[in-house]
């Protein structure tokens, strides 16, 4: 079995060629259209120079013609680098020198930061008018010869904090834990590379939505999984919380993923305003960022009738487990999940925590192979339990009495308050639930006497005054009382990354920037 992703999405053309793959704004493929673009694209490419191996660069945002990159860059067995499309000309610099690219696609109105930094004859296809014109000369003939699951897949992450990495998967490895190649219930391997298809040909296919950005692993990997499975994608140009409703009512969307708060609280607020029909939603699920749990009940109460899931798990990773959640659900700091026969919580001696013990999260088994040309961060990254290797990306855990795992928060952003961890993700939610708080971010920052004490950003709704004593006692009324913050500062709005993640790079410029003693106490 090839077990690779581009052969996943070939047997899905195979067994419903004329059931809709994309939908993307007034654009509307077939799985047979799909392919054939895909394999224009692919051959335009070759013709490029780009082989086997080689290095593509997507600069761009959600289209039509994304998806077909993503799909021409596996069926040559070649590397997709995503780039995050808000990069500006020393970001993109760096970028395109850490990601080796054979070629680069990026969209039209990208060209100028492009012709900034871009190496001189560095093949590019420009994603705009001409884009179809640009590749309708290549053949659309499926003739790219037999593909290995060993075949590597990059994604880039940015994460909270530094530069982006690139995390390298086998093709088998990433669909096993990302892209359907298990069951995300049981935790049970799929048969064989003809599971996924094979099902959607039993039944209705869904209709699955992932608007997060497709230069965000999640949403590039779970677009992907749908297409595998013969289900049709719906993905959005931008995200805009009446538009993304209005596209959920249009094409009956049955599965809705988010990325937490950020885009879990827009969404619920314009629900409340608007009049649309949610009838259609069967399951909304949140991945890549905690939801508070105000924002958790708010979807909850707001969609009584959907199937409210968290799903856990990171790029270097993959799925870790997976919640259900309902309004008035008991919240233990971040989600609690039944974690997959593959995943432990590691202590500081190095060995699997027990039940009421906190260490990393951990997971063996499919894991990636490491971060692209980084040996260092790559062997920090992994571990050896009782014999066997672990990935460990650094998200602290908690071993609950039955079993279950609650995820705190990322290591490299607690807070060290006087000896005491503080996890900001905790201090977050708490500050959110005030009905003064439309968004929050918490950072540790210098103090004399504590190491470290507790800040937070705080974004208000228009017109509320603001009031730091209050949301303070507010703080104190649910976390003890090291956890509240010492230090708020009051913003426009909360740095958050395109896809929607704490921008914490933005948060510590922030605190540097601004005298805390100009702050509210």
């Amino acid at each position: 079995m090839a077990l690779n992703m581009a052969d996943l999405f070939e047997h899905a053309v195979d067994a419903f060629p004329e059931r809709v793959a994309l939908i993307c704004g007034d654009r509307q493929l077939t799985y047979a259209e799909l392919e054939d673009e895909a394999n224009r694209l692919a051959h335009h490419l070759a013709a490029r120079g780009v082989s086997p191996g080689g290095h593509v660069g997507l600069y761009a945002r959600n289209s039509v013609a994304a998806v077909e990159t993503l799909l021409a860059v596996i069926k040559l067995r070649a590397v997709t680098i995503n780039i995050n499309y808000r990069y500006l000309a020393g970001e993109l610099a760096y970028h395109l020198r850490d990601g080796d690219l054979a070629a680069l696609v990026h969209d039209q109105d990208l060209a100028a930061i492009v012709d900034a930094v871009a190496p001189p004859g560095l093949p590019r296809v420009v994603i705009g008018p001409d884009f179809d014109a640009a590749i309708a000369a290549a053949s659309k003939t499926r003739d790219f010869g037999p593909r290995s699951p060993d075949d590597v897949y990059i994604i880039y992450t940015g994460g909270t904090t530094g530069y982006p990495k690139g995390v390298m998967w086998r093709h088998e490895d990433i669909w096993r834990t990302l892209a359907g190649g298990i069951d995300f219930l049981t935790g049970e391997p799929l048969a064989d590379e003809w599971a996924q298809s094979r099902k959607g040909a039993e039944g209705t296919a869904l209709v699955r939505m992932a608007p997060a950005p497709l230069i965000h692993g999640a949403a590039m990997v779970a677009t992907l999984g749908c297409l595998f499975a013969g289900d049709t994608a719906v993905i959005m140009p931008k995200f805009d919380p009446d538009a993304l409703w209005a596209a959920v009512e249009k094409h009956r969307v049955n599965t809705l993923s988010v990325i937490g708060d950020a885009m879990a609280r827009p969404l619920i607020e314009a629900l409340a305003a608007g009049n649309y029909d949610t009838s259609s939603l069967i399951n909304l699920n949140t991945t890549a960022a905690l939801f508070s749990p105000a924002v958790k009940d708010a979807v909850a109460r707001a969609l009584p009738s959907v199937f409210l899931t968290e799903a856990i798990g990171s790029t270097e990773t993959g799925f870790t487990g997976m919640a259900l959640h309902s309004a008035g659900g008991a919240h233990r700091g971040g989600p609690t999940v039944t974690a997959g026969p593959d995943v432990i919580v590691i202590d500081e001696a190095g060995g699997a925590c027990g039940p009421g013990e906190t260490g990393k999260l951990a997971r063996g088994g499919h894991i990636p192979l490491g971060y692209y040309k980084d040996p260092v961060k790559t062997a920090e990254m992994f571990t050896e339990v009782n014999g066997r290797r672990y990935a460990v990306p650094g998200d602290w855990a908690r071993v609950e009495e039955d079993g279950t795992i609650t995820l705190l928060g990322r290591g490299n952003t607690c807070v060290n308050t006087g000896g005491e961890k503080v996890f900001p993700e905790e201090v977050e939610g708490a500050l959110k639930s005030h009905p003064d708080v439309f968004d929050a971010l918490v950072l540790g920052v210098p103090d004399d006497r504590l190491g470290q004490r507790v800040a937070a950003l705080v974004q208000l709704r228009p017109g509320v005054t603001a009031d730091a004593a209050a949301l303070q006692a507010h703080v104190h009324g649910q976390l003890a009382g090291y956890k509240a913050p010492r230090t708020i500062w009051f913003v426009d709005s909360v740095g958050r990354t395109v896809s929607g993640k704490a921008d914490y790079g933005w948060a510590r410029a922030y605190a540097e920037a601004h005298d805390p003693a100009k702050a509210a106490p």
